[in-house]
């Protein structure tokens, strides 16, 4: 199954993808942690997913349209991946058709994780919805940026850093 694969090597906030440009692979974190986000008019970056090992990564809906993406993906840390083309991945579903139901599995996670994000966005308030993620996500708040998660969170750092000096306290 390698075979289909193409691994890559980056450092620390190297692209994977950008915005504007067609969406051709699907990227899969072996080691490190990749954040995709876009960009507002007012330029300000706002993460909308991330993926740690063992996680995919990509536009879905302009993967699957072959079209051009909003997003970008960079790495968050130095990381391993295996990136797939649309057309290498038709070609391991139809060599391996039991990989569909991976495939399908993994979407609907995705998608019901984005479900509850959103659910959290209108349910908490901003100060819960930080301690929430921090509280179910211990490891992965220490380990990826608090800019980033803050962004994630649709928070600023400042306030972030406001939320983490009242809990010290």
């Amino acid at each position: 199954m390698l075979s289909y694969f193409e691994t890559l090597k980056l450092d620390k906030k190297e692209m994977v993808m950008q915005a504007g440009n067609l969406c051709n692979y699907n990227y899969f974190v072996v080691k490190g942690c990749l954040h995709m986000y876009f960009t507002t008019e007012k330029g300000t970056e706002r993460t909308v997913q991330f993926a740690l090992e063992g996680w995919w990564l990509t536009d879905f809906l302009a993967f699957q349209n072959h079209s051009s993406t909003d997003f970008n993906i960079q790495a968050a840390e130095k990381s391993q991946v295996l990136s797939i083309s649309r057309e290498q991945q038709e070609l391991l579903l139809e060599e391996f058709p039991m990989l569909e139901r991976y495939f399908r599995t993994i979407y609907q996670i995705a998608y019901g994780a984005s479900l509850i994000k959103v659910k959290y966005l209108y349910d908490l308030s901003k100060e819960e919805i930080y301690l929430h993620f921090t509280e179910h996500f211990p490891d992965f708040a220490q380990r990826v940026p608090q800019y980033l998660i803050a962004s994630f969170l649709g928070l600023t750092p400042e306030y972030v850093s406001e939320i983490r000096a009242k809990n010290r306290s």
